[in-house]
């Protein structure tokens, strides 16, 4: 019988069965589509060339030029917050009080008390002591003049740090040191409960668990930078705002709140090209956290991110928003902002004195899932909701896609603060990276091809994305929560949870090891489906193969029945493969492309197949 071509459309399907989805792909991992054709994604090697480990779970990855055009890249973590700049890394964690210590030891023990009346240290919190004194308990004055991460908080007036040798007597208060406390760590999974325990101290009855209306929300701690000018501007989603002034000659140089400036706030970007500091979910008194309105958009003076009281001679100003419970997110787009709240879509446009910003709703019932689920490409933005994808290119519409029961049919809403977008304008790529139902990290992506309108699934895990343009390629970061790698600085007692940073689009291997890449098509069959076929042989067709490929048949008799291998299976492809006999039979046939080995890569093409009808023998 006569070969025949092998049309397969682009991208995956998962609405539809397997047999359904006839003529199409129904899985993939580590696979794009680009030209209407399916290939391995690229590799990742380490960002500065070897692997440098950070403390925390990277939420925001931001890369930026200072004015002489120096790039920097700034990494903000569940605990930390750091600066690259020439190869060097720095922390420039804020640092939110310092005061004077003593130390209590017990022989033996490498676990001291540190005594610091309304100390405000959470377990987890970081500590730089200076100055110490007095080799308390024997534990030197150079041990204690280190970074510390602290552990259990005895009580308001005292909390435990682990040193690296025991003490050699037991003393009480000794010593002194002056303590220099950063900003309280977050948290690196999302926590919402019922139950016992859970709401203020006495409501309801002791013993008993709480009802639906009291509970406790704790979100993983999640950064959002921005420019002003080249100052970085770093708002604490649900927190402070703070800035920093590039200095090469000082990484470590922390990071300061912004005087004048709303003291809680879920958001804040510089809008431009007016350069005014816009903060969502902010404050309607400023400097009162309690006064925070989950709804109120705020702006300073133009040109000056220290004055936010609205006068007659400036510029700044405030507006609350209607239709939402709280603002998500905001996004500069083409002429305006976009403001995101849980249920809708605004649109916040620069008028110019006396009003400053005027302010329209553009879409409801299309919220944001998470502060960094929302991506502008050329003044288009995309956006992941909590059920569904959208798009604004100038009306709020609902993307059609292919996989949406996948995503949204396993998704661990409570961890939908982690969701993160990723632009990748090398292969005109939109990426959300999320944690599936049974996972507290992220896990797996979703990514849409907005010029060729396809969708491909996967598992690679990136907690933050940053796209080329200050750097030659993108920079993403993974985190292990089980790691105990050594960190850029000495930090005694400090527990597990590590990140990394990759250059993505790098080779063709995941930092040195095999990426295993596959792509499985829908069942197809003769007709309708009457007859069985008979696979004889198939002509495969690959661009730019390096290196060997496995192709599998899987055969079943009916749409229900369990799929099982060809007698030959698999069929190993070289590049200079021509044909392959095959000896296949089955009513339905499903075809599978994988690779697994290092310094592979791949695009496939249209392969040729011989089929003829055959009986049940």
């Amino acid at each position: 019988m006569a070969y025949f071509r092998l049309f397969l459309k682009p991208g995956v399907d998962k609405q539809n069965t397997e047999y359904g989805a006839e003529g199409g792909w129904i899985d993939s991992d580590y696979i794009r589509f680009r030209y209407g054709l399916p290939e391995k994604i690229g590799g990742w090697t380490a960002f500065g060339g070897s692997l440098t480990y950070l403390v925390g779970m990277p939420s925001e990855v931001f890369s930026w030029n200072s004015l002489d055009g120096a790039p920097y890249l700034v990494v903000g973590t569940s605990k930390k917050v750091y600066i690259s700049y020439g190869g060097s890394w720095g922390d420039i964690t804020p640092i939110r009080d310092t005061g004077a210590v003593t130390f209590s030891t017990t022989n033996g023990s490498t676990t001291v008390v540190v005594n610091d009346t309304a100390h405000g240290a959470v377990e987890g919190d970081f500590v730089t002591f200076s100055s110490a004194t007095g080799n308390p308990g024997g534990v030197t004055n150079a041990t204690l003049n280190n970074e510390f991460e602290v552990g259990q908080v005895i009580n308001p007036n005292s909390y435990q740090i682990t040193v690296p040798t025991p003490a050699t007597s037991t003393v009480s208060g000794a010593g002194s040191a002056t303590a220099a406390y950063q900003i309280n760590v977050g948290s690196d999974i999302s926590y919402f409960d019922y139950g016992w325990g859970v709401g203020a101290w006495s409501v309801g009855t002791w013993g008993t668990p709480r009802t639906s209306g009291v509970g406790v929300a704790l979100y993983s701690r999640v950064w959002q930078f921005d420019n002003f000018g080249e100052k970085l501007i770093m708002q604490l989603v649900n927190g402070g705002i703070y800035q920093w002034d590039p200095d090469p000659l000082n990484l470590t140089t922390r990071a300061t709140a912004i005087s004048g400036a709303p003291t809680k706030s879920n958001y804040a970007l510089v809008s431009t090209p007016d350069r005014h500091l816009v903060c969502f979910g902010t404050e309607s008194t400023i400097g009162t956290p309690a006064s925070q309105d989950p709804m109120f958009v705020r702006f300073s003076n133009q040109e000056d991110i220290n004055t936010f009281v609205a006068t007659a001679t400036n510029t700044a100003g405030g507006q609350r928003l209607t239709d939402g419970n709280e603002i998500i997110s905001a996004l500069r787009s083409r002429g305006q902002i976009l403001i995101w709240t849980d249920t809708s879509l605004h649109g916040m446009q620069y008028l110019g004195p006396p009003y400053t910003f005027g302010f329209q709703q553009l879409g409801a019932n299309c919220g944001l899932i998470g502060p960094h689920a929302s991506a502008d490409v050329n003044g288009v933005a995309y956006w992941m909701s909590k059920d569904a994808f959208f798009v604004f290119d100038g009306t709020v519409k609902k993307l059609p896609c292919s996989v949406q029961d996948y995503v949204f049919k396993d998704i661990n809403v409570v961890q939908s603060q982690k969701v993160h977008v990723g632009i990748n304008t090398q292969f005109n790529e939109v990426t959300w990276w999320y944690c599936t139902a049974n996972s507290n990290f992220i896990n797996r992506f979703v990514t849409y091809n907005y010029l060729e309108n396809v969708w491909s699934v996967g598992t690679m895990a990136r907690t933050a994305w940053q796209d080329l343009g200050v750097y030659a390629k993108p920079i993403a970061s993974d985190y292990d929560p089980t790691s105990t790698a050594a960190t850029i600085s000495t930090i005694y007692g400090l527990t597990a949870g590590r990140a990394v940073l990759y250059n993505q689009e790098d080779g063709v291997n995941a930092n040195g090891s095999a990426i295993l890449a596959y792509i499985k098509s829908g069942y197809f069959d003769i007709g309708d489906g009457d007859q069985m076929l008979y696979m004889r042989r198939f002509i495969p067709d690959f661009k730019n193969q390096v290196g060997d490929l496995t192709v599998r048949l899987l055969l079943r008799p009916y749409p229900q029945a369990s799929a099982v291998p060809s007698s030959l299976d698999p069929y190993v492809i070289t590049p200079t493969t021509d044909k392959v006999d095959t000896r296949a039979r089955g009513r339905q046939i499903s075809l599978q492309i994988e690779s697994d080995a290092v310094g592979t890569n791949w695009r496939f093409g249209t392969m040729r197949v011989d089929i003829q009808p055959d009986g049940l023998r």
